[in-house]
């Protein structure tokens, strides 16, 4: 289906059995949770889907799940963190045969490539497929920067390079990519704690973290932001930065999974060297989840009335 780069797109947790295979069935729990919410699509793999200890048929399994269980009801967009050119081609194909809208790619993996060579491996792939693909620039994590002169060389080349998830943590680079690119390029902010900011400021959309615990609230802000709402946005948003947080730590995955439990979407499940969260550490993220909770509020009928 045609993708537009706008909305809440959940990079969703992969999720596990506690014997290390698959759980699709919770795994659709949370994806139906995603859609009653009313997100509008769905990123496949990412750093919370554990995607570096994913094998090749796990994802191509996960893409195809996915498209059958959506129905068309929102674009499934799936994730390349790959080591070599070569491999990030084949997944690139792999996905558009199996049903993807779209891509999100990294740079090349391990290697800290020279931007001449982080330019030559996304026109490769972009060059490969007819997929479109947002680029995702987390510098912070991934140690690589994708430049504004990289992007402009990279979408003078390939039309189907289409949005970024920005993840520089500056937010004054989204006001710079709209001033360089205007609409060429769509902005997509990919820090939960910088989210609302982000999108007051130009960004189209939000590749969330949080929401894999929380769909509704993250929807909502979305919503009501872009309906000018900005004191309702505000006022979730301020409840939300505890959890938020824990979007911005080493140990996102275990902590985003945590919370999920205790919303009833989700398992604490993950695949190793992650383990599950015990000692202290786990009596403090439960207590800021627990927290939360106990404080959540209501949501205004914000969908009657912006439709």
């Amino acid at each position: 289906m045609a993708i537009q780069w706008k909305g809440v797109m959940p990079a969703v947790t992969t999720q596990f059995t506690a014997d290390d295979v698959l759980d699709l069935d919770m795994f659709k729990v949370n994806i139906k949770a995603q859609l009653d919410a009313g997100i509008h699509g769905i990123v496949l793999g990412g750093t919370l889907g554990e995607a570096s200890t994913l094998t090749e048929a796990e994802l191509r399994l996960l893409t195809r799940e996915t498209v059958a269980f959506v129905e068309g009801k929102v674009p499934v967009v799936m994730n390349i963190a790959e080591q070599t050119t070569k491999a990030a081609i084949n997944l690139a194909k792999a996905a558009e045969a199996d049903g993807a809208s779209g891509l999100m790619m990294l740079p090349p993996m391990r290697y800290k490539a020279s931007d001449d060579e982080v330019v030559a491996y996304f026109k490769s792939v972009a060059h490969s497929t007819r997929l479109p693909i947002m680029i995702y620039n987390n510098p912070i994590d991934y140690k690589i920067e994708v430049t504004l002169d990289m992007f402009e060389d990279l979408l003078k080349a390939c039309p189907n390079i289409q949005a970024v998830k920005e993840s520089t943590r500056d937010t004054t680079n989204i006001t710079r990519l709209r001033n360089r690119f205007g609409d060429r390029l769509a902005i997509m902010t990919g820090v939960d704690t910088l989210a609302l900011e982000s999108l007051l400021i130009g960004a189209d959309g939000w590749v969330a973290g949080l929401v894999d615990a929380f769909p509704a609230e993250t929807v909502a802000i979305y919503e009501l932001q872009k309906a000018g709402k900005i004191k309702e946005a505000l006022k979730i948003y301020r409840w939300f930065m505890p959890l938020l947080e824990l979007d911005i730590n080493p140990k996102l995955v275990q902590y985003i999974k945590l919370a999920a439990v205790h919303t009833g979407i989700g398992s604490e499940h993950v695949r190793a060297p992650r383990l599950i969260l015990r000692g202290e550490e786990r009596r403090r993220v439960e207590k800021i989840i627990t927290d939360a909770l106990a404080n959540r509020p209501q949501l205004p009928a914000y969908k009657n009335e912006i439709g």
